[in-house]
């Protein structure tokens, strides 16, 4: 048996099979919709956390009014959607093909069950 190192191979995975377990291609992860949702988490917060220090420091207003968290939170969240939508198109793909693959098996699966009962 040969190692990576030697062979110069950095494959991990040598075929691209569908996974039996998780029904998934080995590259591709079988959490894409939580991976993708905790990534905007984090655009979203680190967005906020950029917000509120140009908020204190003085460059942005800090409040309209009497609604400075909601202010600071609205806005946040205006700057981190085009950003998510620019910078995690990657796994926002992986999440949209790992639904359309569990789809695609349950309606399947539901003309398999639709036409044992004929």
């Amino acid at each position: 048996m040969t190692s990576t190192s030697e062979t110069g191979n950095t494959d991990r995975a040598p075929h691209t099979a569908p996974d039996a377990a998780s029904g998934t291609a080995p590259g591709r992860t079988p959490r894409a919709t939580l991976r993708y949702t905790a990534m905007r988490l984090g655009v979203f917060l680190a967005c906020f956390v950029v917000v509120a220090v140009l908020a204190y420091v003085g460059v942005l207003p800090e409040a309209i009014g009497r609604a400075n968290p909601l202010w600071l939170l609205m806005l946040a969240m205006v700057v981190s959607a085009p950003l998510s939508l620019v910078l995690l198109r990657r796994q926002r793909d992986e999440m949209s093909v790992q639904i359309a693959e569990r789809v695609d098996r349950a309606k399947r699966k539901l003309a398999a069950n639709q036409s044992q009962e004929d």
